[in-house]
């Protein structure tokens, strides 16, 4: 089972920017596709953003396109999520994820089978 911790939430008000990390417990970590996902409160939970095994290639939902960026270290088993240009739209718990299905930088949320506890993203007006 991997085990994966968050850390980098807080409170920021909107036009600023937060750094998320995750590290992952698995060895195997390189050869897995790592992931963010967020849900804001009422609201189902959106796969924001992907990085594929290598870190060569990513995807990201609309949502967050051109604002947030997710990077990897491998040599470190870590995924961090730069979000800049926050708005309030944006506060929502944010997960960790990783896929043991796939290495690619996938769209599909059901690929990302494990999944961190989350840190709280607050932006406000």
């Amino acid at each position: 089972q991997v085990q994966l911790v968050e850390s980098g939430g807080g409170l920021v008000q909107a036009g600023g920017s937060l750094r998320l990390s995750c590290v992952a417990s698995e060895e195997t970590f390189d050869a897995y596709s790592m992931g963010w996902f967020r849900q804001a409160p009422g609201k189902e939970t959106e796969l924001i953003a992907t990085i594929s095994w290598d870190g060569d290639h990513t995807y990201y939902a609309d949502s967050v396109k051109g604002r947030f960026t997710i990077s990897r270290d491998n040599a470190k088993n870590t995924v961090d999520l730069q979000m800049n240009g926050l708005k309030p739209e944006d506060t929502a718990v944010y997960h960790c994820a990783a896929s043991s299905i796939t290495g690619v930088a996938s769209s599909y949320s059901s690929h990302y089978n494990h999944r961190g506890q989350g840190t709280q993203v607050t932006v406000s007006s």
